[in-house]
């Protein structure tokens, strides 16, 4: 066997250089790449048809896999190979700026983060090729499919989908302002919120303090004994949240979840931890520690907010309508926050928004928390865990 295929190895060499010279002959007629690849699967096919064989050892027998199972490894070496493609320009980017000071002439400004670094033409396929394979993007339902099209990590991860990939439904009144997986939902028990099962944060300490009384479009229903209290309007209301985690292989862009107004943005500088689930569990309060934006406002039912929660790589965070908004600057302090107003004399409503309508983006992957009021008899169509897509069903009455 050992023979036979050493054998075709040499064949395969002998094939695949007649095509390279014909290749460069005859110009664009004939592809390269489809040669190749003719000629190495006419090279591995009796590999794929090795049965799966067993041996004997003193200790035991011991079987081994078809060696067809080899071909699950394919993406490692292609996964060394493209990250050292992208070393080696990483590394030709520095020395280019080393020449560019020796010569006395002006630098470009570093952009904001390594997602948005422009990456070579020859480079983007094989790279968003791995990252397609890794975390199972669909892109047949990208805007753009083809890869040569996003210069960047970070356009990729912002690619817009087609207008019929995500059907807003048009029967409830409140739905999944992104793809993602529900992580916790419910109602707010004791001004406390669970991010996972069993670890809770604090409200106050997740929106921060309430705006003064003058800034509300209502006051509270109740007396303001607790800071659930406070965000109530209407008597026989309760609070309700749902968390929704977005993973790397996500749609990255939000949208509005219902028929709102915003009156207010609260940003908080911040941690940029991964909020996978796994590591929500060690840490208590996590989405109080990282970077986020609050939108907060009113519905039909009272007060509504969204929360924007950075992690991982991905501190900026755009809201669409918010021009002076400016995540992931070291002009910021961790622990403080700042506030921006969006009713003004000239607009006294704030900014509405539709539901389905285009909010936000941000980079990899993240978390969205809605936070909002509704009559007791609100009921969600949820299961703790399940997937979702922007578009579909949260809850309704």
């Amino acid at each position: 066997m050992a023979a036979s295929v050493g054998q075709r190895f040499l064949r395969f060499q002998r094939e695949v250089v007649p095509w390279r010279s014909r290749y460069s002959a005859q110009g664009s007629r004939l592809s390269l790449h489809h040669c190749e690849n003719t000629a190495l699967s006419h090279f591995l096919q009796p590999l794929r048809k090795l049965p799966l064989r067993a041996f004997s050892t003193n200790a035991r027998k011991v079987h081994t896999a078809p060696a067809r199972t080899l071909f699950v490894l394919r993406p490692l070496p292609f996964l060394f190979v493209t990250g050292g493609g992208y070393a080696s320009y990483r590394q030709y980017e520095k020395y280019r700026l080393r020449e560019l000071e020796k010569l006395g002439l002006e630098i470009p400004p570093k952009l904001a983060s390594h997602w948005e670094v422009e990456l070579p033409h020859w480079l983007r396929r094989p790279v968003y090729s791995l990252y397609i394979w890794t975390f199972g993007v669909n892109m047949k339902e990208a805007a753009v499919e083809d890869l040569h099209h996003y210069r960047n990590l970070s356009e990729f991860f912002r690619r817009k989908l087609k207008p019929q990939a995500r059907p807003v439904c048009g029967l409830h009144s409140v739905i999944s302002p992104s793809d993602g997986k529900i992580l916790n939902f419910g109602q707010v028990k004791n001004s406390e919120v669970e991010q996972v099962k069993g670890v809770t944060y604090s409200l106050e300490s997740f929106l921060g303090p309430r705006t003064s009384v003058e800034d509300l479009p209502f006051p509270p229903a109740a007396s303001c004994n607790s800071f659930r209290n406070q965000l109530v309007t209407q008597e026989g209301n309760e609070l309700y949240h749902c968390v929704i985690y977005l993973a790397p292989g996500d749609y990255h862009c939000f949208h509005s979840p219902t028929d709102w107004t915003v009156s207010h943005r609260r940003h908080f500088p911040g941690s940029l931890m991964s909020v996978n689930p796994g590591m929500a569990r060690w840490i208590k309060e996590l989405f109080c520690h990282n970077e986020r934006v609050v939108l907060t406002g009113d519905w039909k039912h009272g007060f509504f907010s969204l929360t924007a929660v950075g992690a991982t790589n991905v501190g900026s965070i755009r809201i669409y309508f918010d021009r002076d908004l400016h995540t992931n600057s070291p002009r910021y302090s961790k622990g403080s926050y700042n506030d921006f107003s969006f009713v003004t004399h000239a607009n006294k409503e704030g900014i509405p928004m539709r539901k389905g309508e285009h909010l936000g983006e941000f980079n990899l992957g993240s978390t969205i928390v809605l936070i909002f009021e509704a009559p007791k008899d609100f009921n969600f169509k949820l299961k703790a865990g399940q997937k979702i897509r922007f578009g579909e069903a949260l809850g309704s009455l």
